[in-house]
């Protein structure tokens, strides 16, 4: 998927063609997750704390070096460990994407605003084998 910024001259533009919605659909999209180019490169810069939400035996078979892990079942608990902070981006990964966009809809819903889910997931990551360590 392509992601693009829309200006508000495109935005009127858009809308004078019937077609906003479906750039505010994109928009959302983007603001909702990333892709996983984009999770390494801020996972690699530091620019985003980046959290493996795959449960422990998932863990073993290799994380991204300097993703934190925390296990989706243990996040009700461990939810403090979350910075709820705007200048704190936090990216959620898991396995293909499925639980980490639940849990990112789940920390929206407790007011988390800086928080986004990845796109493909550890398993892409694996596939395009990049750097993986035993946690």
């Amino acid at each position: 998927m392509k992601h693009f910024t829309l200006n508000r001259r495109s935005l009127v533009a858009l809308s004078g063609l019937g077609i906003l919605g479906l750039a505010q659909a994109q928009v959302r999209v983007d603001a909702e997750s990333v892709s996983l180019d984009v999770a390494r490169q801020e996972l690699e810069s530091g620019k985003s704390l980046v959290i493996d939400i795959r449960e422990p035996q998932e863990h073993a078979t290799g994380v991204a070096p300097g993703m934190q892990l925390l296990p989706m079942r243990q996040l009700a608990a461990r939810i403090s460990e979350i910075p709820n902070d705007p200048k704190r981006p936090v990216l959620l990964i898991c396995n293909t994407q499925n639980r980490s966009s639940a849990t990112w809809k789940f920390l929206r819903e407790k007011g988390y605003t800086n928080v986004r889910f990845v796109q493909g997931g550890m398993s892409e990551w694996a596939r395009r084998a990049w750097p993986m360590v035993k946690p």
